[in-house]
């Protein structure tokens, strides 16, 4: 049972780190030792014996990974609350975002990265933009490659006569 278990874990983790973690076990359980066991996967003693604890007392479920990353200042429902506030106005401001999220909810991020990561998941771009594109101002490029050329034809005149 454990050993189909383990076989059944190693063939559908995604994850390396699971995954040597399983077949660290499953090999103790063959009747592999620790020495062997390390020359083979390249994992100390204390690897082998922590996760095979940890398979005997959690099972298979015990070999993933746990961490989950960091709790958020704001909870999901404070989080959407803003991200529908922000879809609701026709123009947005970082000093208005920082105020309403301290005022509606006592937070203040200490980096402005947070912020820009709400605009982002609101699909709202914070960065500046140019009015329009330069290159499409026809009569800025004619004159440009009039200009060009110009210098174009004076540095072939005066090569030429240099030669």
């Amino acid at each position: 049972m454990w050993m189909q278990s383990l076989s059944e874990f190693i063939e559908n983790s995604q994850d390396k780190r699971e995954v040597q973690r399983a077949i660290a076990v499953k090999m103790l359980l063959e009747g592999y030792t620790h020495v062997a066991i390390q020359s083979i996967l390249g994992v100390s003693s204390g690897f082998i014996s922590k996760w095979k604890k940890v398979f005997f007392t959690s099972g298979v479920e015990g070999l993933k990974l746990a961490y989950k990353g960091s709790q958020g200042f704001l909870n999901p429902q404070q989080r959407a609350c803003i991200l529908e506030w922000l879809k609701t106005k026709d123009k947005w401001n970082l000093s208005e975002l920082e105020y309403e999220i301290a005022s509606s909810y006592g937070v203040v991020f200490e980096s402005k990265q947070s912020y820009y990561d709400l605009f982002d998941a609101a699909r709202i771009s914070w960065k500046k933009t140019q009015a329009y594109n330069p290159k499409h101002d026809e009569e800025l490029v004619t004159s440009k490659k009039k200009n060009s050329v110009g210098y174009w034809k004076r540095d072939v005149v005066k090569s030429s006569q240099e030669s």
